[in-house]
């Protein structure tokens, strides 16, 4: 069968002929320029090393200047897919949500009378324009003159007024010979509940045309110059020409601007588009009135990688902003993504350029936030994570975003991304040698003591526990999850074992790999090191790294007697500390007790049941020890022997 020739260009119009070849080919990118919709390749049609295979976007056409092959996305689709052009018709149409003129037979009479309607349209523009220069215009003019909009501006955006009259426009339309149910159906009209004639939509508003891709004016948009009005901006109503969720404000100036070398800017309506478009920021879309689309978002990736996401600083901007971030994650795909720019708090795009000039917009435009970083503040502004359960709580919500990516590549590097901004946000503060103590200040051993056994084992035994826990892990990666929150909290002496606490949290790729990982990170003498020290191979978390179970009960077990440790010495600074407020009696107790608890936890929690004698200088010694050792030297004859 035939098909009309409105089916195909609206067919044409929503199929990105780069998307449909780039299915086939492999792009070169030093001769390619995707904002100018210029791509090449080599030749899917005949074999060639140079690329020779040029696609213009734009025209929606391909030519080989090797072999000659030439054509558009159907024919493209019906070379490569050998199909009929009937085939190649319903794959696309298919892809673009259209239906096949087979399955609607009045599609012909659907595009013939889209035409009349864009017809219309055109007559409505020209009348508005008409009447931006009367004399019930001069408030608006004074406003758009106010706002800074000259003639050449005015001309360019073709803005235009809509007089505050209940029948103008229709009254225009009609004598003109337009059909009534056209005019209604063009959304320029509504009919009377009353039985009177149908009023016009638009009254006593600024009008700015929407364009679609192909350049027909499908819809108006308008502002209200009666501050009582209930709405300040109107749009026209959904019509067999306009959808709105499938439309974008100044696409086709900023799809050229876009090819001059520019890059994509979605401000929030129609005056911000022009404030920026003013200054130089050609390439300036805006959504119509409502959140960002699924649609809108596909047209702003077919003319660019990366579109800048340009908010008010109001509230309504931020969670503008936290909308757009839920719709595009699913949408993500490799080289696709957004920025996001948030202007101060109560200014939008005129007024920075206003007070600033474009300068301010463009360092604003530099500094671009990656969306990973606006979904990580999202989550995190204004929250207090000071317990285990809040910590969990927005890892559970961070991994609930991270599911909604589809492309596995992309979710990976999300996932480094937020562990790596968690770490930041959690990771222990070091204190710093010249830092100021704050509060109570805990003693320092005196020059004396410094050297003593006491302090240098205290030492060397967190040393050597930090070291297992480190082994371990990189031997079991596996037991990360289950040990993160202590590891993060775990203040480590050494700065080569800081380094690899850092490389454990912040390790998002596959466990299976985290060893390799570490071996390019650090390099293999350094892990070598670490794994031959005499404490760490014994170590039973290492030699039975494969059972995670028993890996986790033994780091738990050493991050529980780390801090025992660290709770004695802060018990002991502060009883010393606090010596002249305590008689003796209450000291040893505090002390006693203290010690006992690291006992305890360096015994695993279990109730000690051995028989203790004290000696003379207080120290506690095992008396089944001390009966072996008096049986003993009773065996022993301690007399010369005779040597003659």
């Amino acid at each position: 069968m035939s098909l009309p020739a409105g089916f195909l260009d609206e067919l044409r119009s929503r199929t990105s002929i780069i998307q449909v070849v780039g299915r086939k080919v492999m792009w070169d990118t030093r001769k390619s320029n995707q904002g100018k919709g210029d791509m090449w390749a080599p030749c899917p049609f005949h074999q060639e090393k140079t690329a020779s295979f040029h696609v213009d976007d734009r025209k929606g056409y391909y030519y080989c200047f090797g072999c000659g092959a030439k054509g558009d996305a159907l024919g493209f689709v019906k070379e490569t897919e050998n199909v009929s052009f009937m085939e190649a018709v319903e794959i696309l149409s298919r892809e673009a949500g259209m239906q096949l003129p087979a399955l609607d037979p009045k599609l012909k009479e659907k595009s013939d009378r889209q035409t009349k309607l864009a017809e219309v349209m055109e007559q409505a523009l020209n009348f508005f324009r008409l009447r931006l220069n009367t004399s019930s215009a001069a408030n608006a003019r004074s406003y758009l003159s106010e706002r800074g909009l000259t003639q050449e501006v005015l001309d360019r955006f073709e803005i235009g007024f809509a007089p505050d009259s209940w029948q103008e426009l229709w009254d225009h339309l009609t004598e003109k010979s337009v059909d009534e149910e056209l005019i209604l159906a063009a959304g320029l009209a509504k009919p009377s509940n009353k039985g009177k004639r149908p009023y016009d939509t638009f009254r006593n508003r600024i009008i700015f045309p929407i364009r679609d891709p192909r350049g027909r004016c499908i819809g108006f948009g308008g502002r209200a110059m009666d501050p009582t009005d209930s709405a300040k901006y109107l749009n026209s109503p959904e019509t067999e020409l306009f959808d709105k969720g499938r439309s974008l404000y100044n696409y086709g100036p900023a799809r050229e601007a876009i090819g001059k070398g520019q890059i994509l800017i979605v401000a929030e309506g129609y005056m911000d588009v022009i404030a920026l478009s003013q200054v130089g920021f050609n390439a300036t879309v805006a959504p119509l009135g409502t959140a960002v689309t699924e649609a809108q978002l596909q047209l702003m990736w077919r003319v660019s990688d990366e579109p800048i996401i340009a908010l008010d600083g109001d509230k309504a901007g931020v969670r503008a902003a936290q909308r757009l971030i839920d719709l595009a994650l699913p949408l993500l795909q490799a080289g696709k993504s957004l920025r996001f720019v948030v202007l101060p708090e109560g200014q939008d795009p005129d007024d920075l350029t206003r007070q600033e000039g474009p300068g301010a917009m463009q360092r604003l435009l530099d500094n671009a936030q990656p969306m990973v970083e606006l979904l990580w503040e999202r989550e995190v502004h204004g929250k207090n994570f000071d317990s285990p359960e809040r910590k969990a709580a927005l890892d559970k919500i961070l991994r609930e975003k991270l599911r909604l990516i589809k492309d596995t590549s992309i979710r990976g590097y999300y996932g480094q991304a937020l562990k790596s901004l968690r770490w930041d946000l959690f990771r222990p503060k070091y204190r710093s040698q010249t830092s100021k103590p704050q509060g109570r200040q805990l003693i320092s051993p005196q020059a004396s003591t410094r050297s003593s056994s006491l302090v240098i084992s205290s030492e060397n035994s967190h040393v050597l526990r930090q070291s297992v826990i480190l082994a371990s892990l990189l031997k079991a990666p596996e037991a990360i999850a289950s040990v993160e929150t202590q590891l993060e909290d775990l203040q480590f002496l050494k700065l080569e074992h800081r380094q690899i606490q850092i490389f454990l949290l912040e390790y998002s790729g596959a466990l299976d790999q985290l060893w390799q990982s570490a071996e390019q990170t650090f390099g293999a003498q350094q892990l070598d090191a670490l794994l031959n020290l005499p404490h760490v191979r014994i170590a039973p978390s290492v030699r039975n790294c494969d059972d995670n179970e028993l890996v986790v009960a033994c780091l738990l077990q050493e991050f529980a007697q780390i801090s025992a440790l660290n709770a004695h010495g802060r018990e002991v600074a502060e009883a010393v500390q606090d010596q002249s407020d305590l008689d003796d009696e209450g000291m040893t107790w505090r002390l006693n007790e203290s010690a006992k608890h690291v006992q305890e936890t360096l015994q695993g929690g279990q109730d000690d049941k051995t028989h203790y004698n004290t000696a003379a200088n207080g120290l506690k010694v095992k008396l089944d020890e001390q009966i072996k050792l008096k049986n003993l030297l009773g065996e022993i004859n301690f007399s010369k022997p005779n040597t003659k």
